[in-house]
């Protein structure tokens, strides 16, 4: 068993690592940004795949990753898991689906709860008491739904019709744009020093340094992990200021 994962403030990495661990201590994860994940990904005939939700859709960076390397899905056992702010709909399904087209035998479906970590918007922002409170019920649902798995019990959210509308009208109808390709919309502000710390953490090698300055490209898959990271608050993608950075060793490093 192997774990591949997306994870830009570090939600999802927190998710799948829990996951495995309960389902099989010796289990390793992967970021799909790695340039080995497709190789040892080969090497395992049950895989569990796991991603931010975004708009009810998958991050474009995972459906690339997915179609650029379709002999990793050819006969595997896949289990989906997508985590949301708020409403995933069929985040899992959205993936699960491309997955049946490259030969993958879906397993089921998770999709779970984590704070917001949308630096540069308002709206869904929460206390640190109810972001803790969050993780804790999503780690419990986590380990839960893996002490099933073992019993050879699946659990399969997101993955039925009824979410497949959900997902659809809920939001992918409305906002599909945002996440049919990767974005060119990331900002850099003047408030920039050129410290060079989004260029090293980004996943897609979308920023450069040039002249003292952070410049981004035309490759963003709104991760946030440069803009809940930068020193300076200097980037920022939705919204036009950075109202509340967001890392997930904030909130488990005391034990919640």
């Amino acid at each position: 068993m192997i774990g591949l994962f997306f994870s830009g403030t570090g939600n999802t990495k927190h998710c799948i690592e829990l996951f495995l661990h309960t389902l099989d201590p010796a289990a390793i994860s992967i970021p799909i940004e790695s340039a080995q994940a497709a190789s040892l990904a080969c090497e395992h005939e049950f895989i569990v795949l796991a991603y931010p939700t975004q708009y009810s859709n998958i991050p474009f960076a995972v459906r690339d990753f997915i179609q650029r390397n379709p002999k990793i899905w050819q006969g595997k056992k896949v289990f989906c898991m997508a985590t949301m702010a708020l409403f995933s709909g069929d985040a899992t399904g959205c993936a699960a689906r491309l997955l049946k087209k490259h030969g993958a035998k879906i397993m089921g479906g998770l999709q779970v709860k984590m704070p917001d970590s949308i630096s540069d918007v308002k709206l869904l922002k929460k206390s640190d008491w109810e972001n803790r409170k969050t993780i804790h019920a999503t780690d419990a649902r986590i380990q839960k739904a893996a002490e099933k798995i073992k019993n050879g019990s699946y659990c399969q959210e997101g993955l039925g019709f009824f979410a497949h509308l959900a997902g659809l009208f809920g939001q992918r109808l409305w906002f599909y744009a945002k996440t049919k390709g990767y974005t060119d919309k990331l900002t850099i502000h003047e408030s920039c020093t050129g410290c060079g710390l989004c260029a090293n953490v980004c996943p897609m090698e979308n920023i450069t340094i040039e002249n003292g300055k952070a410049k981004a490209r035309q490759k963003c898959t709104m991760c946030y992990r440069c803009i809940s990271l930068c020193p300076k608050q200097a980037i920022t993608l939705l919204g036009k200021k950075v109202v509340k950075q967001y890392r997930i060793e904030n909130y488990i490093s005391d034990g919640k």
